[in-house]
């Protein structure tokens, strides 16, 4: 089984990709950026900013798929900047009670949208 997971809630992919792709079990994320799921653009505000709209548009996600963040497993979080790292993970960490999902950090050259931060991940039905 293969099925395509989108939401009004979250940002519409801005290339030829889905938002979210539920196989068998899984539930693969795509990267999400700072959109503004109602304008399409990115918002305005500092990486801590940033990193809360990313959250919120895989949550919008996570749930049109009908889970939530306690069924996340993993997730890759991209940066611009390795020195946004401790902000970045302040604000990620309030999104997750333990066990937290397994995650790989790394640094990037530049990220769609010039976007400071993007974030994917790989959630799982209950079973899977």
């Amino acid at each position: 089984m293969k099925q395509a997971v989108s939401s009004p809630n979250a940002p519409k992919a801005i290339g030829p990709y889905s938002p979210a792709m539920r196989s068998g079990q899984l539930l693969f994320v795509s990267g999400q950026v700072a959109l503004d799921p109602a304008t399409g653009q990115m918002i305005a505000g500092d990486i801590a900013t940033e990193t809360r709209r990313v959250m919120d548009n895989l949550g919008a996600l996570l749930k049109a798929a009908g889970l939530s963040f306690s069924d996340v497993v993993r997730t890759t979080v991209f940066l611009t900047d390795l020195g946004d790292f401790a902000t970045v993970n302040e604000v990620y960490g309030t999104y997750f009670t333990p066990p937290a999902p397994a995650r790989a950090t790394v640094q990037v050259a530049r990220l769609p949208r010039d976007a400071r931060i993007e974030i994917d991940a790989i959630a799982a039905y209950e079973g899977g």
